[in-house]
């Protein structure tokens, strides 16, 4: 299968959406989670990334989630982001749905976009609900282990969604009706292994898959490609 026939996909089942997962943006030098090098091979998720780590230890998940936030913050779009923002300039994407909190397909271009996990953008306060801007946790974190609100002093929380928390439901609400008005959902970088997102594809009347290695709904996809993201949507514009 071949980048023409993926942008043949796109041109003749509108309205695409498009879901991306960490593969997308590993181009940009940020690691994945769940292959043999990504984050999770490293440091057990349940300790750094679970609401009830946070509860029990907060002081250590924002070590983690300082360092992340640096990481993420420094790395720049990349061919495949950029390629997005393209196709949905004109008009062959009607939005993209991220599972990543990275903020690159926003500085990319692209104007509709869905976190479904949350961003690196700011913090929340698990108690009065205030939102707290990123650069001025980090600011916090500068001087203390632990970021307070500035509304009523509670320790605040990393702004993307953890394990055992419920997804944003603004988010994951209007995902769903994107994936339910798509003749075509295209996946990009992700293993479809995380529930509920891993269900949108079936929502859509159909879908198409870009991805480095097996995803658990490879055999009902109309496409696969094994490849890199990159290469394969720069190639998609072009076609276009």
């Amino acid at each position: 299968m071949s980048a023409a026939e993926l942008a043949a996909l796109i041109r003749d089942r509108q309205p695409c959406v498009v879901l991306t997962g960490a593969g997308v943006s590993t181009e940009s030098g940020i690691p994945d989670f769940r292959s043999e090098t990504g984050i999770w091979a490293e440091v057990d998720p349940f300790e750094v990334a679970s609401i009830q780590a946070f509860r029990r230890n907060p002081a250590r998940i924002w070590s983690f989630y300082r360092e992340r936030v640096h990481v993420l913050r420094d790395a720049q779009p990349n061919a495949a982001h950029l390629a997005l923002a393209e196709l949905e300039r004109r008009g062959l994407v009607e939005s993209v749905i991220t599972q990543n909190i990275d903020l690159l397909h926003t500085r990319a271009g692209s104007r509709d976009v869905v976190e479904v996990h949350g961003s690196i953008r700011s913090a929340q306060c698990l108690g009065c609900l205030w939102t707290e801007p990123i650069d001025a946790v980090l600011a916090q974190l500068d001087e203390s282990p632990l970021p307070s609100c500035s509304q009523c002093g509670a320790v605040l929380k990393p702004g993307v969604v953890l394990f055992g928390e419920l997804l944003p439901a603004g988010a994951i609400e209007r995902a769903m009706l994107l994936a339910r008005g798509a003749r075509l959902m295209l996946v990009v970088g992700s293993s479809l292994e995380v529930w509920p997102v891993a269900g949108l594809p079936l929502e859509a009347r159909a879908f198409a898959i870009v991805n480095r290695g097996a995803t658990a709904l490879d055999e009902h996809a109309l496409l696969t490609l094994d490849a890199t993201a990159g290469e394969t949507l720069a190639a998609v514009v072009d076609v276009l």
